[in-house]
């Protein structure tokens, strides 16, 4: 901790980049590094799919629900605090996870790390926020955005190689050193930037009365919706298509990783092409250019899991497609919420957070529940997650405009 600052003219300390970048990658290492060992896992614990792939469902539900109370928690206590906590949580979380010899204390862990999780990816934008200028805050959330898409692509391969080099336990042990990392890194680089709390933060009619405000705004909800649903299709091969591609279509577990970065490549192309035209087509125009492409990947990969056509090539070709669509949907659906609600932007940034962990959660545990050993209910759902999210954007969300919404926060 520093000494005390004066509250008038002295700006927060300025973490290193490299330790908000840590605390960025928390949530994706979390859910994909072991996204390889999740077949294997019926076996060892003698359960079916669904009960395995509910160690994913429920660390997205815990990381929705954490967003809400994290950042006014962080408002009123200091960024520093609140993240050591969770930190520390994350970190008994991970050894249990380890300890686990059941999968209903696994579900139980994994519920508790995604609280410890969040703290990461959540409390990381808000001390860029307190300690940055705009423009260089806006660069900082870029490159951070950027290791956030990058970490997927990466965590996959590298569990893939732990699983079939030890087992499905080494995951939790590199999750508990990272932990034990991250820590040490933060209590030593890491000062209060939170230099004004606010007293009122944790007030509950407050919370409510600003939730219930966003929600009856139309365009917000028809941008959350759009978010929310086409991250869902996303999440619904995040969870379960390890199961589709190493037990229905026989990738070995090491080479998993490698067809996961193959799609994770439609993801950062969304994102370069959202970067570079933007600005010069809009958002709306960029999310209509996303869920068509959605709506049309999504009916590819349906209309050939309903042909019985099982192969690597169906999945992957579709799902690169869908993988595009969201990094053009994502960013600028996500600015489209936000941007015009001025004064309680970090609220309708945590109930958007919220809403869209929530759709996936629900979404992976269907699909978990549906599957049959065939790509079928995969596929399915990814389309059916993809139609609502371009029904919600047609038929709720303001497209006149689209490069910048007026504040009415």
């Amino acid at each position: 901790m520093t000494g005390p600052v004066s509250p008038t003219t002295s700006p927060p300390p300025r973490p290193p980049l490299a330790l908000l970048i840590a605390m960025v990658m928390v949530g994706p290492v979390s859910i994909d590094i072991f996204l390889p060992s999740l077949p294997d896992m019926t076996r060892v614990f003698a359960t079916d799919v669904s009960h395995v792939q509910l160690t994913m469902s429920i660390f997205i539900g815990g990381f929705a629900l954490s967003q809400l109370i994290l950042g006014p928690l962080s408002d009123r206590y200091g960024r520093r605090p609140v993240l050591l906590t969770g930190i520390i949580l994350y970190l008994i979380a991970s050894l249990a996870s380890l300890a686990a010899r059941s999968i209903e204390t696994l579900i139980l862990a994994r519920l508790v790390q995604s609280f410890g999780a969040c703290a990461g990816p959540v409390l990381s934008r808000a001390i860029v926020r307190d300690a940055y200028p705009r423009d260089q805050a806006a660069r900082t959330l870029a490159m951070m955005a950027s290791v956030f898409t990058i970490a997927p692509a990466v965590a996959p391969i590298f569990g893939g190689w732990l699983h079939t080099l030890f087992d499905w336990r080494a995951n939790f042990v590199v999750m508990a050193v990272f932990g034990v990392v991250l820590f040490l890194g933060v209590w030593r680089w890491l000062a209060e930037t939170n230099l004004h709390p606010d007293r009122h933060a944790l007030k509950l009619s407050r919370m409510l009365g600003t939730y219930a405000l966003l929600m009856g705004r139309r365009s917000f909800l028809g941008y959350t919706l759009t978010v929310s649903f086409v991250f869902a299709g996303m999440f619904c091969f995040v969870s379960i298509g390890s199961f589709v591609l190493i037990d229905v279509l026989g990738v070995r577990p090491e080479h998993f990783g490698f067809c996961f970065a193959l799609v994770i490549i439609g993801l950062l192309s969304g994102n370069v092409i959202t970067a570079r035209l933007g600005h010069r087509f809009g958002m709306a125009r960029m999310i209509g250019a996303g869920v068509v492409i959605g709506v049309l990947s999504g009916t590819i990969l349906g209309g050939l899991a309903l042909a019985h056509i099982q192969t690597i090539a169906a999945i992957l070709a579709p799902m690169t497609g869908v993988f595009l669509a969201a990094g053009l949907v994502l960013p600028n659906a996500t600015a489209a919420a936000i941007a015009p609600h001025g004064r309680i932007a970090g609220s309708a940034s945590a109930l958007l957070g919220f809403i869209q962990m929530a759709v996936a959660a629900g979404a992976g545990w269907m699909v978990g529940r549906l599957h049959d050993g065939t790509t079928l209910p995969m596929a399915l759902t990814i389309a059916l997650m993809l139609f609502i999210g371009a029904a919600s954007f047609a038929l709720l969300s303001d497209r006149k405009g689209g490069k910048r919404p007026e504040s009415i926060g």
